[in-house]
């Protein structure tokens, strides 16, 4: 008989609530992990980053509060003192998770987990001892790592990736190149411009955001060259070397070699499954690429172990790596899980905030859908203008042939605190005249959907 029903591998979003679902099923649990709980999320990636973007905004309201009538002198900011206040909430959430382990009966074991069969792992803790566990079912949720590509330059001293990047520095840098124009990039660009270093961003595709609705990312670049910062899209980074004041960022652009100077070189190309020494030598488990392999109930070819999250997810976002996790423990309890995994909102903290859901209109015409746009520019919201914030926009897209929301983007203030109600629609297939009952108070960003969906309407006959 095994030690465990279910081992979990890795206590990050998705780890550590399917380690804890799996406890609500009655199911004696472990979860491994060799650094904190956590994860990436919680530790290196959403957390801390959305701490440093709070730390910035008041920062900058602080310093442009004039229009409001405020004038403040004398402003600084306090860089080892900021990333002292990103480590305290990202410790005290870690703790929060060890705590709800203990309350829910669940064992964190300490160490770096090898899978040597179906139901056996050894695992390596800080010292080097190995010990050897048994489970009926094993989960796989140890999610990414940052993605450095083979560009020359990229092993000097001052090049970093967003791990390095979130361990702090002693001082406000006065310039950074960032590498990758995608969510992290773009955060982080928020972040340090705000602050008032020099920023200059470097994107191989055509727009800032290029997976997502065309105009989120011409719109914030846009804004962000308000700000200061320098946008280089089309470019194809060659090469970095060093320079006087700090690293030359090589690149091309429109057939041409430019190259842009920054005390530091963040690269932010995206991320990458993190697979390293996770089965031993020998053991064969199916891939996708750089992913692990998983059928719709997330088992991978070797029966009885799961992968869920970024380590084999095609979309790298905690919530979907929770989701995933919660549905999988369900599948393995033999229960029936209720989560819907085909809808999922994409969230960017910067000024203002982004976020969408489901299909933008260029998707659903690619798709063969008659797709219909309804769409609200918030000039004359009454708390975008209290705000100062900006070009703020509101679309939903419907399918005019069952009227059903299908998708929709939002760049305006609080706006992922409000995608999660589109969400919601695109699930239970609600139309705009749905929507449209719901009284939305005044004054408030979210009167901004009404306009849009009473446009939508319009326009659906």
């Amino acid at each position: 008989m095994s030690e465990y029903q279910l081992i979990v591998i890795g206590a990050g979003p998705g780890g550590y609530m399917a380690a804890l679902q799996g406890a609500k099923h009655g199911l004696k649990t472990a979860v491994v992990e060799a650094r904190e709980a956590g994860g990436t999320c919680l530790n290196r990636g959403c957390i801390p980053t959305k701490t440093l973007l709070h730390s910035s905004e008041i920062f900058s309201a602080a310093k442009n509060a004039e229009h409001a009538g405020i004038k403040v002198s004398g402003i600084e900011a306090d860089i080892p003192a900021i990333f002292a206040n990103k480590k305290q909430v990202s410790e005290t959430l870690s703790a929060g998770i060890e705590g709800l382990f203990k309350k829910a009966k669940v064992d964190l074991i300490r160490g770096k987990a090898t899978i040597t069969a179906a139901d056996c792992i050894d695992v390596t803790d800080a010292e080097g001892n190995v010990t050897a566990y048994t489970a009926d079912n094993i989960l796989i949720a140890t999610g990414s790592v940052p993605a450095m590509p083979l560009i020359p330059g990229l092993d000097l001293d001052g090049v970093m990736n967003s791990d390095a990047l979130l361990e702090g520095a002693d001082h406000l840098y006065e310039s950074i190149v960032i590498i990758g124009g995608g969510v992290i990039g773009v955060e982080f660009a928020t972040f340090f411009s705000e602050l008032g270093t020099k920023v200059t961003v470097i994107e191989g595709l055509d727009r800032l955001l290029p997976n997502l609705d065309k105009e989120l990312g011409q719109n914030l670049a846009q804004l962000l060259k308000k700000q200061g910062v320098s946008i280089c899209t089309g470019a194809m980074v060659k090469e970095v070397r060093k320079a006087e004041g700090g690293l030359e960022v090589i690149f091309t652009a429109k057939n041409a070699e430019n190259s842009a100077v920054g005390e530091v070189v963040l690269c932010a190309i995206g991320r990458r499954p993190y697979t390293e020494g996770l089965f031993v030598p020998g053991l064969e488990i199916e891939m996708k690429g750089r992913s692990i392999a998983v059928d719709e109930n997330f088992e991978t070819s070797i029966k009885g172990v799961y992968a869920i999250g970024d380590v084999s997810a095609k979309i790298q976002l905690a919530h979907v790596a929770t989701a995933q996790g919660i549905a999988c423990v369900d599948h393995i309890a033999g229960k029936k899980s209720e989560v819907d995994l085909s809808i999922v909102p994409s969230c960017i903290y910067c000024r203002p905030e982004i976020a969408s859901v489901g299909m933008t209109d260029a998707e659903a015409k690619a798709a063969g859908i008659n797709a219909k746009v309804g769409k609200c520019v918030m000039h004359g919201n009454g708390r975008t203008l209290i705000a100062g914030a900006g070009r703020s926009f509101m679309k939903v897209v419907a399918n005019a042939d069952t009227r059903e929301i299908i998708g929709a983007q939002m760049m305006c203030v609080n706006s992922t605190d409000m995608i999660s109600q589109l969400s919601e629609a695109i699930a239970n297939h609600l139309t705009a005249a749905d929507l449209l009952r719901a009284m939305r108070p005044h004054p408030t960003f979210e009167e901004a959907l009404t306009e849009a969906l009473e446009d939508l309407e319009a326009k659906l006959g």
